[in-house]
């Protein structure tokens, strides 16, 4: 049985008027698509840097080529399966632990800024305790993580996906449980023009200012 810790990355297989349709209301379908493979290629250098195994989850699950055309073909793959965000999340931490993985994080592409500290803080966190879980500032949650022996399956269950109160309300739940969670530190999704603005801000003059979606807003002149 593998005893090492993978990360799940969730995206969605960028198609043009399909991915961030909310910063599509304010820069445009074209430059939204461009930004959205942009945070996916930051992330994903992120999360090679990290040295530990990455399975990217995409949605559709008939696109993986356009994938592969797009980011290459070497990273381990598989679908999202499900009828929403919470099945889909549930049944990839379900084929994961099957695998014989026993910690793994799952996260999405909307923070290509988030520091490899915080994956690596929040794999360790699984060592001691059942559950990790990443607050965002808009009242979701940008990674959540679990043991093998600790996945609770209903917290996926019958949530208002994208509402404010998302986190707030699995939160709930893993309190009436006598399961050991840890809080990574907040973090903030990119949805919307304000949200590009904030995180050139808050990533001037650090590693990231050098990365393909800053370059990008530069170039544009969005930021």
């Amino acid at each position: 049985m593998s005893d090492n810790p993978i990360i799940l990355l969730f995206i969605k297989v960028p198609i043009k008027g399909q991915v961030k349709s909310r910063l599509a209301a304010d820069v445009g379908e074209e430059a939204a698509l461009d930004l959205y493979k942009s945070f996916v290629l930051d992330i994903i250098d992120t999360l090679e840097g990290s040295g530990y195994t990455l399975r990217i989850c995409y949605y559709p699950h008939d696109r993986a080529d356009m994938f592969t055309s797009l980011f290459g073909i070497r990273y381990r793959m598989m679908p999202q399966e499900g009828k929403d965000l919470g099945e889909k999340m549930e049944n990839a931490f379900k084929q994961i632990f099957s695998e014989g993985y026993t910690r793994a994080i799952l996260i999405g592409s909307d923070i290509p800024d988030l520091a490899p500290a915080v994956l690596r803080d929040a794999l360790e966190s699984l060592t001691k305790n059942d559950v990790v879980i990443g607050p965002a500032s808009d009242g979701g949650y940008y990674l959540i993580g679990f043991h093998k022996d600790s996945l609770l399956p209903r917290i996926f269950h019958n949530r208002e996906w994208g509402t404010e109160r998302v986190f707030q309300d699995t939160m709930d739940i893993l309190r009436n449980t006598s399961l050991r969670v840890h809080l990574a530190p907040q973090w903030s999704d990119v949805d919307t023009i304000g949200d590009l603005k904030s995180l050139a801000l808050r990533n001037q003059n650090s590693a990231f200012d050098k990365s393909r979606t800053i370059t990008y807003l530069k170039r544009k002149g969005v930021v």
